[in-house]
C-alpha cells in the first residue's frame, strides 16, 4: 500500500509517521487492496479556505476535505477491493486544534478522527442522510476504538533508545 503523508501546514507537532500508520490501519480495516494509493496532505488555513470555496462553495477553512480518484470501495468479507488510486485527504491542523479544544480531547485525536473520516469519504461513505450518518459515524467510531486498542497509535514510542 502506498500512503504518502505531506505536511505543508507548517505545524511541526503532527507526527507524519503515526498518521501514515493510522491510514494503513483504516485501509486494512476496510479491506482496501494492498496496491491502493492514498495521499494525506496537511495544509494551513489559507489553502484550506481556498479549497473549501472552490470545491464546496463555502467560505473559510474547514477541517477535512476528500478528493476521490478511482472511486474504490471497501472489500467485502474475505476479499479486498480493487487496486487503484484512492485519492487525497486534506486536513487543516489549525482547525483540528480548535475543534479538539471544544471536544475536550487532544489535537492528535482530532486529526486521527479527521483522517479516518476523510478516508471513509474516499471509500464512498457519506453522512447527508440520517441512515448514512449513523453508518459512517458508527464505522468511524469502531475503527478509531480498534486503532487505540491495537496499540498501533503508540508503536514508535520507546523505540528511540540506543
Amino acid at each position: 500500500m502506498s500512503i504518502d503523508v505531506a505536511n505543508e501546514s507548517g505545524v511541526t507537532t503532527v507526527d507524519e509517521e503515526r498518521l501514515s500508520r493510522l491510514a494503513r490501519f483504516v485501509l486494512d480495516a476496510m479491506r482496501v487492496h494492498p496496491l491502493a494509493e492514498l495521499s494525506v496532505v496537511l495544509v494551513d488555513e489559507g489553502p484550506m479556505a481556498d479549497l473549501h470555496v472552490r470545491w464546496m462553495d463555502e467560505p473559510g477553512p474547514t477541517d477535512v476535505l476528500s478528493f476521490p480518484m478511482d472511486e474504490l470501495r471497501p472489500g467485502g468479507p474475505g476479499r479486498t477491493s480493487e487496486p487503484g488510486v484512492l485519492g487525497d485527504v486534506i486536513i487543516c491542523p489549525q482547525v483540528a486544534e480548535r475543534q479538539a479544544e471544544k471536544a475536550g480531547h487532544t489535537t492528535e485525536a482530532e486529526i486521527d478522527l479527521l483522517c479516518t473520516h476523510g478516508i471513509l469519504h474516499l471509500l464512498g461513505y457519506d453522512h447527508a442522510e440520517p441512515d448514512e450518518h449513523k453508518e459512517m459515524f458508527g464505522l468511524q467510531g469502531e475503527i478509531l476504538a480498534a486503532w487505540r486498542e491495537s496499540g498501533s497509535s503508540h508503536a514508535a514510542e520507546g523505540n528511540e533508545t540506543a
